[in-house]
């Protein structure tokens, strides 16, 4: 089974904040707090998610692999829990609320001192089953790649109506 590879890791890893940033930081509230549609997140909701997964997630399911393998099941995510947080932060603040947690966490995974015979160490996933360290922190990487992906649609379902007859090729307006 491959390894991940943890520099390559920590690099992805430390590119989503400012990426965020850069995409969204000054934009209008209305456009960060536009849902994709009824039911779906908007790019306020998935820095919120991103802000608590750092929270509750990745380190603390990577500490919990090792101090207890797969004798203790991860506790189940709360994918919604941004939806109970205050509403009436800055999008700002929230960017900057990310970057220094994903800092910490960058900073206490290194703290870790992974080698191959931890990062195969395995763990319980309360649905997924038996899981391994380096599949957690892989996952972790593209887990910030697929919301970057869907902020990018979030953001261009809001101008879908701007775009006329260009639609039919701009395929992330039909996704």
């Amino acid at each position: 089974m491959p390894l991940v590879d943890l520099d390559r890791t920590t690099l992805l890893l430390a590119r989503t904040p400012p990426a965020l940033d850069a995409l969204l930081r000054g934009l209008p509230d209305a456009w960060v707090r536009a849902p994709e549609g009824p039911g779906r997140w908007s790019a306020y909701d998935i820095v919120g998610h991103l802000i608590h997964g750092e929270h509750a997630d990745w380190i603390p399911r990577a500490r919990r692999i090792l101090e207890h393998g797969e004798s203790l099941a991860f506790e189940p995510f709360d994918r919604e829990a941004q939806a109970r947080w205050p509403q009436d932060v800055p999008l700002g603040a929230r960017l900057d609320e990310f970057a220094a947690a994903r800092r910490t966490s960058l900073q206490e995974l290194a703290a870790l001192r992974l080698t191959p015979t931890l990062l195969a160490r395995r763990g319980k996933h309360p649905s997924l089953g038996t899981v391994t360290l380096a599949e957690l922190l892989g996952t972790w990487v593209v887990h910030d790649l697929n919301h970057l992906a869907q902020l990018a649609r979030v953001l261009a379902k809001a101008r879908a109506e701007e775009v006329g007859p260009w639609r039919e090729y701009l395929p992330v307006l039909a996704r």
